[in-house]
């Protein structure tokens, strides 16, 4: 279990105060339409349906996050965030798909019976605020800590909060207007059938990020940060790093590689120069990071890309290779290929 400062217990209780405020903003915005029978308002009310749900998917995820490895999981538990995502994408998409629905039956029914807008506008209103609020807040941190479980809920509450938004202004015309003796309760169905497409869009960008993750998609944030490390730490007695594959499960990520070190030195040596590099990369990328460097010796073909006075050699010596983010991608599918000269 994590410990009470970490940041994969903060996402935690954070998420649970999402899922709390979300049930509270639910009933609100059913009593809500229940007072002024607005399809637009009702749209509101079933997304924050997908909000409760989601958010309790959510805080179920970030709590197997934070358990540790174990020999069923011996890369941890943070894929789960990934599952969480997906499903929160779903039943956007689903909410969405109900919006629509509900709207063009009210459209072909020509039902725009509207009551007591002033009321319910503002429990809208307060409810969009604290949305926004819990949103940005939900995606800052998921961001900094790497949830993509916290970082969809976050997204979810923000798209809730421009869907409702853009309700209180349609519905505010539509309120104005009627004070002034013209009736336009057909822009009511009409906002709602728009900002369903909009709900659904939303939830498709969540789910496609959230599906790519699970089928192990390149990070390349990721990528580039352990390129440039390992450029930057090398020393002389690593000729080559390749092979090099990147994963990221949660907020750990998990790099394993090939090292290529003289074909000379024995054993001990070669472990300890491995054992270094790791401890290196850990601190650079100040991450949880599981490393798994390979050490393999070296062969006449890296002679030209050796700096080392060795006696071994067999070809004068023309530059140290540099380890390219589109390197990386391509030997994490592609049989090894000591002769390339890896850049960007």
């Amino acid at each position: 279990m994590a410990s009470e400062d970490s940041p994969a217990m903060k996402n935690y209780k954070f998420q649970r105060i999402i899922a709390i405020v979300g049930a509270l903003l639910m009933i609100g915005k059913f009593l809500a339409y229940f007072i002024t029978n607005s399809v637009a308002i009702l749209t509101d009310a079933l997304e924050s349906i997908v909000n409760v749900a989601a958010g309790v998917i959510g805080l179920y995820a970030l709590y197997l996050t934070m358990q540790p490895a174990d020999d069923s999981h011996p890369y941890g538990h943070g894929k789960v965030e990934l599952i969480s995502s997906s499903v929160e994408g779903s039943m956007i998409m689903i909410a969405g798909f109900l919006i629509i629905f509900e709207s063009i039956q009210r459209i072909i029914l020509g039902d725009y019976t509207l009551r007591s807008l002033d009321l319910g506008l503002i429990i809208v209103a307060v409810a969009a605020i604290a949305n926004f609020a819990m949103g940005f807040t939900a995606i800052r941190m998921g961001k900094n800590s790497n949830s993509v479980a916290l970082e969809a809920s976050g997204r979810h509450l923000c798209s809730d909060t421009y869907s409702s938004v853009g309700i209180i202004l349609g519905l505010a015309i539509v309120y104005i207007l009627a004070s002034m003796g013209v009736e336009a309760y057909w822009i009511d169905p009409i906002m709602a059938l728009i900002f369903g497409v909009v709900i659904i869009i939303t939830g498709i960008r969540v789910l496609f990020k959230s599906m790519n993750g699970i089928m192990d998609g390149a990070d390349m944030q990721v990528i580039k940060e352990v390129t440039k490390c390992v450029n930057h730490i090398r020393t002389d007695e690593i000729i080559d790093v390749h092979h090099l594959r990147v994963n990221r499960y949660g907020a750990a990520v998990h790099i394993d590689a090939h090292m290529t070190v003289p074909c000379d030195l024995t054993v001990r040596q070669a472990e300890d120069i491995v054992n270094r590099f790791t401890e290196e990369v850990s601190r650079s990328l100040s991450d949880d990071v599981d490393i798994t460097f390979m050490a393999e010796a070296c062969d006449k073909t890296h002679c030209k890309h050796c700096p080392r006075d060795c006696p071994n050699r067999r070809s004068e010596f023309t530059g140290r290779t540099v380890l390219g983010t589109q390197y990386v991608i391509r030997q994490g599918r592609k049989k090894k290929d000591k002769n390339s000269i890896r850049k960007d």
